[in-house]
């Protein structure tokens, strides 16, 4: 990520001068985690001066993203994003200092005129001391010795990552099974942002890397089944029980795991279903259809461009309940990260309708958490909002959801939430 700062207006400054100026952008850590707090300073400025500074990073296929806050310095010469209000102008207009990372839009163009200071500052997903251990067919394959030996490569498309020590000594670990939406492949970074964390993660692909399915028509639970028994076994995880973290179609994919599966203590669920979706479910000779759609509430917000919040059929109609997940029958701890703007589907209707299920079956409420303003990707803090992108399954772009600010917010709350949930009952559980 590269940080510019830049005046307001762009005076001929001689080129022999502009080294001289003594204005200092600061960006503490100067590199981190992508879920760590920044605090952006500035100083060297003049009383009042009024500056832009600027946010710009590249995704993997070289498309620039940035986004700009205007301000004016204090009396003193000196910039605090985190206190200072951003002036109109800008991308964003309050003193927010998430709003450089949670509001960039693709451009074509850099910032104009002379920057008074530059900054690249580093953000990764896997600090030092977390690398990879290749395995195949759930069976360890040599790897060169190392002092520490800090994660595992689980063929075909998972793999398990730990920190090799903690604040109280080395392992084991909670243990956490993570899962993704419908987008495939094989997505690592909650699962090694946990890990940082000092949780033991596997993050679990289930189609569309390397040998298996290519597309979503069905799946087998013995699949995930296989990969929590390899939880439960390994000699880093924590016992009795693991945690499993869903989002999206992984979301109704970790709830099928906690209703039929054993070994099981907390399972979290951000803006999952609580019906089957898109792909039939089997497990033994349970078969679970995936919910029907109705093509005709697809909207579209402009041009080109859907609205899916209303496709999927409610899974408490009769006709429609063969698709339910059976939540009643899970007995571990459920925590529901919810975003009441969510235009993927209705997330509150579907915890709530878990609520509804876990009460008559006599289990315990689950706790859940409304983000009224947030939107269906709630990631980990300082990830942009994605307020559209294509959609594998519908075929076109769709809309997700989200108020920036809210959204960002709602990011920094749930991923504490979710870490403190998974502490709290996979630890009490290992300790027992």
């Amino acid at each position: 990520m590269m940080l510019s700062l830049l005046p307001r207006t762009l005076p001929h400054v001689p080129r022999s001068s502009r080294a001289m100026s003594g204005v200092r952008l600061q960006v503490v850590p100067g590199r981190c985690l992508y879920d760590a707090p920044l605090r952006l300073q500035v100083c060297g400025l003049s009383p009042g001066q009024d500056v832009s500074l600027h946010t710009a990073l590249s995704d993997e296929g070289g498309q620039l993203f940035s986004s700009v806050g205007r301000y004016r310095a204090d009396s003193s010469g000196e910039l605090d994003v985190s206190r200072s209000p951003a002036l109109e102008g800008g991308s964003y207009t309050d003193p927010y200092q998430l709003r450089l990372l949670s509001f960039p839009a693709p451009t074509i163009h850099h910032p104009p005129g002379f920057p008074l200071s530059l900054l690249a500052q580093d953000r990764a997903s896997m600090r030092k001391g977390l690398t990879r251990w290749p395995v195949r067919d759930w069976r360890v394959r040599e790897a060169l010795p190392a002092a520490r030996s800090d994660s595992f490569v689980i063929a075909p498309g998972v793999w398990i990552s730990y920190q090799g020590l903690s604040e109280t000594g080395p392992g084991p670990f909670p243990g956490v099974i993570e899962v993704q939406g419908t987008g495939g492949g094989l997505l690592e970074y909650k699962a090694s942002l946990l890990a940082n964390r000092g949780f033991a993660t596997l993050a679990l692909a289930y189609y569309n890397y390397e040998d298996l399915p290519k597309d979503m028509k069905e799946f087998r639970l013995e699949y995930f089944e296989e990969a929590v028994n390899y939880m439960l076994k390994h000699p880093q995880v924590m016992g009795p029980g693991i945690g499993l973290l869903g989002h999206s179609k992984g979301g109704d994919l970790v709830l099928s795991m906690a209703s039929f599966l054993k070994g099981i203590a907390a399972t979290a669920v951000v803006n999952g279903s609580v019906a089957n979706v898109a792909a039939t479910l089997r497990y033994k000779d349970i078969t679970l259809p995936p919910i029907g759609i109705d093509a005709k509430k697809l909207k579209h917000p402009q041009p080109g461009v859907g609205d899916i919040s209303d496709v999927l059929l409610n899974p408490l109609e009769e006709a429609n309940r063969k698709s339910l997940i059976p939540v009643g029958r899970a007995d571990c701890k459920l925590l529901f990260i919810v975003a009441g703007d969510d235009k993927n589907w209705k997330s509150d209707f579907y915890a709530q309708t878990a609520c509804q299920l876990l009460a008559e079956a006599g289990k315990e409420k689950p706790e859940v958490v409304l983000y009224p303003k947030a939107g269906h990707y709630i990631e980990p803090p300082n990830f942009p909002l994605c307020k559209m992108s294509m959609h594998k399954l519908v075929g076109m772009p769709v809309v997700w959801g989200g108020e920036p600010k809210a959204h960002a917010m709602a990011q920094v709350d749930s991923w504490k939430r979710i870490q403190d949930f998974f502490n709290k009952h996979l630890k009490k559980k290992s300790q027992l």
